[in-house]
């Protein structure tokens, strides 16, 4: 990585602040920023973190469920557990179909919240990326409707792009409330945006 990039992110007022309060990313604050507005995590609440790697947003939903609340990350990769109570991790894939399954054998009864701040290996190739993003928040929303209780909320990342419309659409089928949300810790000139929903609606079949 460019000398000049590293230094930039370091001085980065969020970099910082995650190292100051021991997040591990600076990601944490995009997750805090929305539960601050919108009130979808709350204390005693089980939390499904899609994607949950290096651990910020699982860091941050601990810190909003309490002792009382579950968290659950999810990651391909192995992610250094963390050393509190009522928080697990495991290594699953969300394209994998059995993934549901295996969440719901993990969880204490059925979530109130699934976040996914899953993310494709960026090509560089935009209408690529953009492609990728959404298919990983589509299975991400396959899993919340799967482990969702009813009235239960959903905080997905995606790509502005084409197919960001029909996206919204679909989650709209499942939830009462939705909202397009850029969190100020979002970096303007990127292009992430968070997909809410809030209140979820439908019966499984």
């Amino acid at each position: 990585m460019p000398k000049a990039w590293i230094k930039e992110r370091k001085r980065e007022h969020y970099y910082r602040k995650a190292k100051e309060e021991k997040f591990r990313s600076r990601a944490a604050y995009k997750l805090l920023q929305g539960v601050e507005k919108h009130k979808f995590i709350k204390p005693g609440y089980v939390v499904v973190d899609l994607g949950a790697a290096p651990g910020g947003w699982t860091q941050a939903s601990r810190r909003i469920v309490g002792s009382s609340g579950f968290v659950l990350g999810v990651d391909l990769k192995h992610m250094e557990s963390i050393d509190l109570p009522n928080v697990r991790t495991v290594i699953g894939d969300v394209t994998d179909s059995q993934i549901t399954q295996n969440i719901r054998e993990l969880l204490p009864r059925s979530a109130d919240v699934v976040i996914s701040d899953v993310s494709p290996n960026i090509s560089g190739i935009w209408e690529l990326d953009h492609a990728r993003q959404i298919d990983l928040a589509r299975q991400s929303l396959r899993i919340a409707t799967s482990v969702l209780r009813l009235r239960g909320n959903f905080f997905v990342k995606v790509f502005q792009g084409d197919m960001l419309n029909n996206f919204v659409k679909e989650v709209k089928q499942h939830f009462s409330f939705v909202k397009l949300i850029k969190p100020k810790a979002s970096r303007g000139k990127s292009s992430e945006l968070y997909v809410l929903g809030m209140d979820f609606r439908q019966t499984r079949t």
